[in-house]
């Protein structure tokens, strides 16, 4: 099985209650080798609810459990990425996944930026929490930018392979 983020496969879970369908992976969900997965949902946060963005990270405070999340309203909601994350790697586990596909620069899940913390639009390099905590688990990361016909081909080709 292969972890998505839910919101790629249209599910209506962002923070402002939208969803980021990509095309390409809507149209490989009739596979059955998907699992939707959304770790602020998970973690029990609203929707909607305000953005939200690492304020203060790198991936060995994430791994410690100490980077911190705050909303734009300043709130800090770190502990609900987190709960998000756990519950997400127990899935991926019980599954013995091998791949995910992460919606990019999102605080949870982005695979190669991020928001910087500033909520001013400006990206960094850098995971999110369940994408940093899937990694160092092995979990090998895609964002959907990564996607082409071809990388999907395999992975669900890999994935079938492997069985669970």
């Amino acid at each position: 099985m292969i972890l998505v983020s839910a919101c790629l496969l249209g599910h209506k879970i962002k923070y402002d209650g939208g969803s980021n369908p990509n095309e390409l992976l809507l149209k490989y969900n009739e596979r059955g080798r998907f699992i939707a997965i959304c770790p602020e949902c998970f973690g029990q946060m609203p929707v909607p609810r305000p953005p939200a963005e690492i304020v203060k990270r790198t991936n060995k405070k994430i791994f410690a459990g100490k980077a911190i999340v705050k909303n734009k309203e300043g709130q800090e909601v770190t502990r609900f990425f987190y709960n998000g994350a756990d519950k997400v790697l127990k899935i991926a586990n019980a599954y013995n996944v091998k791949y995910a596909i992460l919606k990019e620069n999102s605080p949870s899940c982005g695979v190669h930026d991020i928001y910087d913390g500033s909520f001013t639009g400006k990206k960094v390099k850098g995971n999110g929490i369940c994408a940093a905590i899937l990694a160092a688990h092995g979990i090998i990361l895609y964002s959907e930018k990564d996607l082409s016909v071809v990388r999907l081909e395999t992975l669900l080709t890999e994935d079938e392979k492997n069985g669970d």
